[in-house]
């Protein structure tokens, strides 16, 4: 039993600094999954398949791999799963407390110049208490070719010979990277003192890439985004840039770490001896859109600016000063990118064991490294159709799907014009002087053009569907589309048409299981298919109140309305609808009534599809985009603030005018009611006025006078008594 528990894999704590940037983060995550000592024998267990994991890929618990221990560059980030603990504080004593609990310390200074003073005086505080170790330790710095970069050529007659290891006392760094040599010397001058207690390695790296980049990305996001109509080239791009691939480097990590080489001083590139412009090259063809035409050095000389097709534009050549006005490019990136040196890793290659990912370079495995960037950065195309009849708001709705998602638009109109547009000028180049391969394509965009026309005049001015068609797979197949995806407006119409569209070239590409799914063109079918539809009456009342100008030279008329609802209807019949072509493929299309949406701009119709698609799978807004939304939402928020305020002040003056009006409306009611008040109190009394006239007045007349003659010591009581006396109505 004591036996089989002192066979099981000891595992090892590594201290890895920085565990959530580039390289941190892949070579922390490489490692956590490595068995210790796994290096030391065939087969290399503990990563096996790496090449084909994503970036959320979590290494499962092994038992005795690699424990990782580690920093953050952000201190707001979330602990990496792979790592166990995350060292958090506030004085550097703090940190030697962690570092001495741990087998073997990486520091990377590639990254952040900070880290050259942390990683000095971390390896300096680990010697300081050698004699209080309780088990050997190790420390790794892993730094960069940059120390080399001015080193002289080993023989000024053959330049071309590659520095080695053994060669790396005579190394002279970049000026900027003087830095990182001192770092390098102080860690190989601590680890002489007691090798068996602590042993020191110093690893010059290339410019790593793969799993996303970081040095590269720069070229990656531009190619990618397709926005510049060149990718750059800085200077001449004949110079020699040593690169590895991050997960290849973290191999070389795994093999000193298992065998403790007596070789102090490491170089870790790859066989590749590419240029800047081969790199530029072979990114731009792959993640842009066409193919590279060579540049020779004379025209470079000739002139600052130049450049050859490539991507989706061209590659352009640009002076190191114009590349240093770039905001995406910093300093230290720019410096690495320029460096010019041939190196050969003789160690890595005779005494390690790595199952390599990209051991002869970039280039020669570029397809694997964008597959790579793209799932690292979530760079996913997303792809969706929106199908109704006209007037249904399709263009209206995918225009504000693909400004929210970057999308590209995709209109038939734009595509038969950009496609003719294309044919006219490549046709032209016929007249000039050409290579040969161009003068044949100039010729077949010609015939090809000359087809289009003798099509139009045949068909009422139409573009038979092969010729559409066509174009639309051109455009759908594109590196822009590829990359960011798109958004199909209204095409195709009918089965027929989404069959020849999405047809495959290779039948053996889009076969499903035993081919019971029909085959299809995977890199340009919809993942997302909108069905819109409404009543004809609703259709026919929308472009009625459409605004005449909108209506003027359009097919939006009652006529044509009629005519193209018509058409829609007889196409797409029950049996014969091209949503039947989606649902045999099990893309089932979403179905929206969009006579229900009654939000300005269909934005009710917008948010619910919005929800459907998911999270954009772009890179989001760029500094200057947020800028230009952050201005965009500060004006329409004054303009809001602006128009709330005039209302308010409207309504104030409206309800003020209103008071005043009923202010005055109530006393003109009041004086009407006084006045027939006074004339009814008039009409009820001329009764008792003329009874009082008649049968009153003349008896109290003759009253007083007699009383003004008798003059009597009491005037009431003789006024009673004659009126009593006097009274008709009493004997």
């Amino acid at each position: 039993m004591a036996d089989a528990i002192d066979d099981r894999p000891q595992t090892k704590r590594i201290f890895v600094n920085h565990v959530d940037a580039y390289s941190g983060k892949n070579i922390s995550k490489f490692l956590s999954d490595c068995v210790v000592g796994s290096s030391l024998e065939e087969g290399e267990e503990g990563s096996e398949g790496e090449e084909d994991r994503g970036s959320d890929y979590i290494p499962p618990n092994k038992e005795g791999t690699y424990t990782i221990i580690g920093t953050l560059q952000n201190p707001a980030n979330a602990k990496p799963d792979w790592v166990k603990e995350v060292v958090q504080y506030a004085a550097k004593e703090e940190l030697a407390d962690h570092l001495m609990e741990c087998d073997i310390i990486i520091y990377d200074i590639t990254e952040d110049p900070d880290q050259i003073d942390e990683a000095s005086w971390a390896c300096s505080a680990l010697h300081a208490e050698l004699e209080h170790f309780d088990n050997p330790k190790m420390f790794i710095l892993l730094s960069s070719v940059m120390t080399w970069a001015k080193s002289k050529p080993l023989d000024p007659d053959d330049p071309e010979i590659p520095f080695t290891e053994d060669d790396y006392r005579r190394r002279k760094p970049h000026p900027n990277f003087k830095n990182h040599i001192s770092a390098e010397k102080l860690v190989i001058k601590n680890g002489k003192t007691n090798k068996g207690k602590f042993v020191t390695y110093v690893v010059a790296a290339g410019l790593a890439f793969g799993m996303g980049e970081s040095i590269f990305h720069f070229l990656f996001k531009a190619a990618w985004e397709g926005k510049s109509p060149a990718l750059q080239v800085f200077g001449t791009g004949t110079n020699i840039v040593p690169t590895i691939h991050i997960k290849d480097l973290a191999g070389v990590l795994q093999n000193i770490c298992d065998q403790r080489p007596k070789t102090r001083y490491i170089v870790a590139v790859d066989d590749s001896q590419n240029t800047l412009e081969e790199v530029v090259r072979a990114i731009a063809s792959n993640l842009g859109n066409g193919k590279v035409k060579k540049l020779s050095k004379e025209d470079y000389d000739f002139l600052k600016h130049i450049s050859s097709h490539l991507g989706d534009g061209k590659v352009k050549h640009v002076t190191k000063e114009e590349a240093l006005l770039s905001k995406d490019l910093a300093q230290a990136d720019f410096d690495q990118l320029l460096v010019n040196l041939r190196m050969e890793a003789m160690f890595v290659k005779e005494s390690m064991r790595i199952m390599w990912i990209a051991e002869t370079g970039m280039c020669e495995n570029i397809d694997t490294v964008i597959r790579e960037y793209k799932q690292s950065r979530g760079l996913l195309p997303m792809r969706a159709c929106i199908m109704g009849p006209p007037a249904v708001g399709k263009t209206t709705i995918a225009k504000k799907l693909c400004e929210h998602y970057k999308l590209h638009h995709i209109k038939i109109k734009d595509v038969i014009d950009e496609a003719v547009e294309n044919l006219k000028r490549l046709s032209a180049r016929a007249e000039g002087e050409e290579e040969e391969e161009d003068d044949g394509k100039a010729q077949e965009a010609q015939e090809l053009l000359d087809a289009i026309q003798e099509s139009r005049e045949n068909n009422n001015d139409r573009i038979e569907d092969q010729y559409i068609i066509r174009f639309y797979r051109e455009k759908l197949r594109s590196m822009p589309c590829q990359n960011q995806g798109f958004i199909l407006d209204g095409f195709p119409k009918t089965y027929e048409q989404a069959k020849e569209l999405f047809a495959v070239d290779d039948e053996e590409e889009g076969e499903d299981e035993g081919g019971k799914v029909p085959s299809y063109h995977k890199g340009t079918m919809p993942e997302v298919v909108i069905s819109l539809d409404a009543p004809d009456d609703f259709l026919k009342v929308r472009v009625m109140n459409l605004p005449e100008g909108q209506v003027a030279g359009t097919h939006n008329t009652e006529e044509g309305l009629t005519r193209r609802l018509t058409e829609f209807r007889n196409i797409n019949r029950e049996d014969e609808t091209i949503l039947n072509y989606f649902d045999e493929l099990e893309i089932h299309p979403d179905h929206i009534d969009v006579s229900k949406d009654v939000s300005d701009d269909m934005k009710q119709t917008v948010d619910k599809l919005i929800k459907t698609m998911g999270e954009p799978r772009n890179y989001g807004p760029t500094p200057e985009e947020l800028e230009e939304m952050e201005r965009k939402a500060t004006e329409e928020r004054l303009k809001r603030e602006a128009q709330e305020q005039e209302e308010r002040e409207r309504r104030e003056a409206e309800e003020a005018a209103e008071r005043a009006r009923r202010q005055e409306e109530w006393a003109e009611r009041l004086e009407e009611v006084r006045r027939q008040e006074q004339e009814v109190l008039e009409a009820q009394s001329t009764p008792l006025r003329n009874y009082l006239m008649k049968h009153v007045m003349p008896t109290l007349t003759q009253g007083l006078i007699e009383a003004c003659k008798v003059r009597p010591d009491d005037p009431v009581d003789f006024m009673a008594e004659y009126l009593f006396k006097s009274n008709p109505q009493v004997d």
